[in-house]
């Protein structure tokens, strides 16, 4: 699906989605245009999604990290309850997941008491039977993307 240059487009991208074409083409020994051109046909594939500004929580107020499971009594393979949880402002990410608990919720607050008003919110969709919720006490390791040095071939094709 993707070669080596684009790999190392992406790579570059992740790292600082702001590069100029120009700075890439001039890593690379390319032409702009054509970092360009490989840049437009990513986006248009899907696999450049979007680009996005990353803000520190703690810098902002919101120095509370939480993971929340989520059991749930939606029927096999619902997922009714994790776009309810999807829009609640201070939830960041819900993962539908197997196994006990049906979703499990990264939240940024502010204090405990935020969090109280967030199971609160969160006690109030139906169909939620029992939160188990842990603190993050440290962020050793957060990415918006994934490693694209460790692709093989047969992951870059789609076939494994």
């Amino acid at each position: 699906m993707i070669d080596n240059k684009d790999k190392q487009i992406l790579n570059m991208l992740q790292d600082n989605c702001r590069m100029s074409n120009a700075e890439i083409a001039r890593r690379m020994n390319m032409a702009p245009s054509a970092i360009l051109e490989r840049v437009r046909k990513l986006e248009k594939k899907g696999v450049v999604r979007g680009y996005e500004l990353r803000v520190d929580p703690k810098a902002i107020g919101l120095p509370l990290t939480v993971i929340i499971l989520v059991k749930t009594e939606e029927n096999v393979g619902s997922t009714r309850i994790g776009k309810e949880l999807a829009v609640i402002p201070e939830i960041q990410e819900v993962y539908f997941t197997a196994g006990e608990y049906s979703y499990m919720v990264k939240a940024r607050l502010a204090d405990t008491d935020a969090l109280t008003g967030l199971l609160q919110k969160m006690g109030a969709v139906p169909g939620i039977r029992d939160t188990r919720t842990t603190f993050v006490l440290d962020t050793i390791k957060e990415t918006s993307g994934p490693d694209l040095n460790g692709l093989t071939q047969e992951d870059k094709s789609g076939h494994n």
